[in-house]
């Protein structure tokens, strides 16, 4: 009786898997889809300048910082380069845990990749490094004008990497959450690193 409750509960924790999979490749089949010349430059110049604007925005800040001895310039960007460096490292770090194969390599018939890469899928370290650099800005400058663009850049790159082909829709969320907790994190991080570098 109870191999038999067993077997009933693995079919049908198998076929929620199986179905929830395919829910996931169809709207990722459908993105990757998307046409139009506009959509493939958009999405191709996003995904290839993430990795620069998360890493500029703090360096940028930190040099503006001391050139003209902004204290708190300064402050704000070890901030934000903390969000930035900690949703990277997370990320590579459960990239290799998870070891997730890249969708246009799992489903070479339905995705189509408009770029490679050679590190595993889950997460999506382009999206983790956007939200942690956006939550970051916001949480230092909750003004509209710096938290619309920067939500619609984050969004951009998660999307983007989607139409790349390059990451699943999960990978993409794992991606925002990791950066957006890195974020939060880097609150009580940067406290400390002020003390270090700054004395106070």
């Amino acid at each position: 009786m109870h191999k038999r409750i067993y077997i009933l509960i693995t079919l049908a924790l198998v076929c929620v898997c199986v179905s929830a999979q395919n829910w996931e490749v169809n709207l990722l089949h459908d993105i990757n889809g998307w046409n139009g010349q506009f959509i493939h430059d958009y999405s191709s110049f996003i995904s290839k300048t993430e990795p620069y604007v998360a890493l500029g925005v703090p360096a940028v800040m930190g040099i503006v910082g001391l050139i003209k001895k902004d204290k708190q310039l300064q402050k704000d960007a070890v901030f934000i380069g903390t969000s930035v460096a900690g949703a990277f490292a997370i990320g590579i770090g459960m990239k290799y845990i998870f070891n997730r194969t890249r969708p246009y390599e799992q489903w070479p018939d339905l995705i189509f990749p408009r770029s490679t890469e050679a590190d595993p899928s889950f997460p999506s370290g382009h999206t983790a490094s956007a939200f942690a650099l956006c939550t970051s800005l916001c949480i230092k400058y909750p003004k509209w004008y710096v938290i619309a663009p920067s939500a619609l850049y984050a969004v951009s790159v998660g999307i983007s990497r989607m139409h790349e082909g390059v990451h699943y829709p999960t990978d993409v969320m794992a991606g925002a959450a990791i950066g957006v907790g890195c974020a939060v994190g880097s609150i009580y991080v940067s406290k400390w690193l002020n003390k270090v570098l700054f004395g106070n």
